[in-house]
């Protein structure tokens, strides 16, 4: 484009195109009530209709029962014996809730899952009352109960839908509820979960005593036969050959062995259920930490470690060797043990800080989730190589004494022989009969970590659904729908609708025609003229309002010849037309009103006159100005109908004689109202606007295209001698767009004066 062309671009031009591109407008509350306002119709029905389903849903969903029952988990306890080596728990709030979050899944898993579904079928089965039922029986109507309980599998996936288990705000408590249409059956689910993990979580905690208990029990009754045996063997043997009595030496000897002979078998018991405990330690340590495995066990091999426990493990035996033959040395029992646990307190101080050092050494490298089970395995494995150190320097002293009782008398050696097994059986039974004792207590002494807080209760009242709540969000839905709806609509109507759709686009508006029912009747003498039979109208102060704008529109001087068009057909130029002429007249202007739309003029109609003769009869030669020239019944208005259509409009408007016929008007008249056709269908509009004073362009409320709007005022503002001063709304629904604020319609008596008071139009539309 050369710079003369753009020159030539007017500023009407680039003012069209900037109102293209700003579509986008910031708009305020008031814009979005009146797009409600003019969609109440639309809002309300659609409020109502969601309005309704949501009350219809309220009334007709089932009642919802939740049961709920609490537990407080703590830290997990093994027998009393055992207390000291565990850690505190919860030192972290990590680690703590780790360990809920574990015990939430584990109380999730099938296992405790498939127990509960197997309760709670037998509680179906034990109550024999279907009514008690909801989530586990279908409704069955060939069934001659009307309910049938459902499959195994189908109540696995119910129970884990339908129950939810949760920790309680980062604290140690687990609730667990279960929804259901039975308050009877949502309790009892919740009671049979908190039931079942309870004992669950009992056995696990047990488990490692349990094992001692059972591996206790069964060596228990193995020496007990045994013991039966020896009894029965020496019993038969002093039958068979006679009481024969033993020496004191031998009787002596025969003590000493067995002693040594229960606690070595003490030991070897006591050294398998360690490597057994050390066992279950070193498995679950491998599956989270192999290399940690391996470096304790070489830990708790140390050379240094191992000779202490050499020599706690030899003084130990001689002191229970000692103490036996106490009477023999002439040694008095205190000073004796005095003797050996000095000896024994020094060893056992040196071992003990060995092993704290090493602890804290493992410890200080190893993950805190871990840590307790290192500490165990690591306390264990010290423990079990003092017991084989133990068992080693008794088998050693055992065997001593056992080549002294080979070297008794042969007579004596059978007899001794027996009654040395007798003995043997008899202390390592009951040594036996002890710990199994001792397991007995630990185990019942070993508590759960879970403790139920409160069990579930029979809900009186639904927990679902809230009723009131749904009815208010299907209000709000309701609502929310609705002014979507209008907004969709607004969007997509292109429509004008409001004075503000026209100032938006930077527009003059000169005034706006409220939307009257009569003015829009054809066929009827004076129906359109309103003005002329309803002067005090809310219609009739419109024109008169814009009357007055367009008297002081003129910078130069008052305005002769006033253009009114439109964009299209049907948006009631005409009407307007006639209407503001006859404004004009009542303002003492002499004023006339010609018919230009020479391909279907409407002027004529409206006054109940013949078309012909018109203007283009005068053109022609067949009529003079004083038979195109009617008087209306209303003062200083004429008018001057269409006359015979042409078949060339355009060129009789673009004329020399229009124009002269135009100034002999202006001349003769004080005002002259013209109408033309539409100006986007013809260019007769076009035309007539270069030759008048003033251009007006009538747009229809909720029926001009805001694009042909545009369009059409671009035709008329193109050129340097464009007369468009503004536009003109017309059918303008008051009430709808901007509620009662603005109800400014006069109620008349039958003597034609108005009942009461009311804001006149020209007040708010200058």
């Amino acid at each position: 484009m050369s710079k003369q062309d753009f020159n030539n671009i007017s500023n009407t031009d680039l003012s069209y195109f900037k109102d293209l591109i700003l579509e986008e407008e910031t708009h305020s509350l008031k814009y979005y009530i009146n797009i409600i306002r003019q969609h109440q119709v639309s809002v309300m029905i659609i409020s109502l209709i969601v309005l309704m389903l949501a009350i219809l849903y309220a009334v007709m969903a089932k009642d919802i029962y939740e049961a709920k029952t609490m537990l407080k988990i703590s830290e997990p306890k093994v027998s009393i014996l055992d207390a000291s080596f565990l850690p505190e728990f919860g030192v972290g709030g990590s680690q703590a809730d780790r360990f809920i979050a574990n015990e939430i899944e584990t109380i999730k898993n099938i296992t405790i899952t498939e127990q509960v579904a197997t309760v709670i079928m037998d509680s179906f089965i034990a109550l024999n009352n279907n009514d008690m039922f909801s989530l586990v029986v279908s409704n069955d109507y060939f069934d001659e109960g009307g309910k049938s309980l459902k499959s195994y599998d189908d109540i696995l996936k119910i129970l884990q839908s339908k129950v939810s288990i949760e920790q309680k705000r980062g604290l140690d408590f687990i609730e667990i509820s279960v929804e259901s249409p039975s308050p009877f059956e949502a309790a009892l689910i919740a009671n049979t979960y908190s039931k079942v993990y309870t004992q669950f979580n009992l056995l696990d905690n047990r488990k490692q005593v349990s094992r001692v208990k059972e591996f206790l029990f069964e060596q228990r009754t193995e020496k007990l036969n045994e013991l039966i045996d020896a009894e029965d063997k020496l019993k038969n043997y002093q039958l068979q050959g006679g009481v024969v009595e033993l020496g004191e030496q031998a009787k002596s000897l025969i003590e000493t062995i067995t002693d040594l002979e229960a606690k070595v078998n003490t030991t070897a018991i006591e050294l398998s259920i360690s490597k057994e405990n050390l066992s279950q330690y070193q498995e679950e340590l491998k599956k989270k930490d192999p290399t940690l495995s391996n470096y304790l066990e070489n830990k708790s091999a140390e050379p240094y470690i191992l000779r202490l426990q050499e020599q706690i493990a030899e003084i130990e035996t001689q002191k229970d060797i000692a103490l036996s033959n106490i009477g023999s040395k002439g040694i008095s029992r205190p000073k004796l043990i005095q003797q050996y646990d000095s000896k024994l307190k020094d060893l056992k101080e040196r071992l003990k800080q060995s092993v704290e050092e090493y602890q804290v050494s493992i410890l200080s490298a190893s993950p805190e989730e871990i840590k307790t089970l290192t500490r165990q395995i690591f306390e264990e494995q010290v423990k079990s190589q003092a017991l084989q150190a133990s068992y080693n320097k008794l088998r050693g002293f055992l065997k001593g004494y056992e080549n002294r009782f080979d070297s008794l008398p042969e007579r004596t050696i059978d007899l001794a022989r027996l009654k040395r097994e007798q003995m043997a059986y008899e202390k390592l039974y009951l040594l036996l009969e002890e710990k199994y004792q001792e397991a007995l207590i630990n185990e019942q002494s070993t508590t759960g970590s879970v403790l139920v807080l409160n069990y579930a209760r029979v809900p009186k009242e639904p927990a679902k659904p809230n009723r009131k709540l749904i009815i208010l969000i299907g209000l709000v839905l309701g609502l929310g729908l609705a002014f979507g709806y209008a907004l969709v609509l607004n969007y997509l109507d292109r429509r004008v609708k409001t004075p503000e759709d026209i100032e938006d686009k930077n527009i003059n508006l000169l005034g706006w025609v409220p939307k009257v029912d009569t003015i829009s009747s054809n066929g009827k003498k004076g129906k359109e003229f309103i003005i002329g039979t309803k002067a005090d109208s809310v219609a009739s102060e419109a024109f008169k309002a814009i009357r007055t704008r367009i008297r002081y529109s003129m910078v130069d001087g008052e305005a002769k010849t006033i253009l009114i068009t439109s964009s299209a057909p049907g948006e009631g130029k005409s009407t307007i037309a006639v209407n503001l002429a006859g404004s004009f007249a009542l303002a003492n202007k002499r004023t006339v009103i010609i018919d230009c739309d020479l391909r279907k003029p409407r002027v004529h109609s409206i006054f109940n006159e013949k078309r012909f003769p018109g203007f283009t009869d005068y053109f022609i030669g067949r009529a003079t100005f004083e038979e195109i020239e009617r008087k209306t019944d209303l003062d200083n208005l004429s008018i001057i109908t269409a006359g015979t259509i042409p078949p060339n409009p355009s060129e009789i408007l673009d004329s020399r004689g229009m124009k002269s016929f135009l100034r002999k008007l202006a001349n003769d008249f004080d005002v002259v109202i013209v109408d033309s056709p539409p100006v986007l269908t013809v260019t007769d509009a076009e035309i007539l606007s270069r030759i008048v004073d003033e251009t007006l362009l009538v747009v229809s409320a909720n029926s001009t295209d805001i694009d042909l709007m545009n369009k059409a005022i671009a035709l008329l503002k193109h050129g340097p001698d464009s007369s468009f001063i503004g536009a003109l709304l017309n059918n303008f629904e008051v009430q709808n767009s901007y509620g009662s604020y603005y109800k400014y319609a006069y109620t008349y008596a039958r003597n034609g004066k108005p009942k009461g008071k009311s804001k006149k139009i020209t007040d708010i539309l200058n």
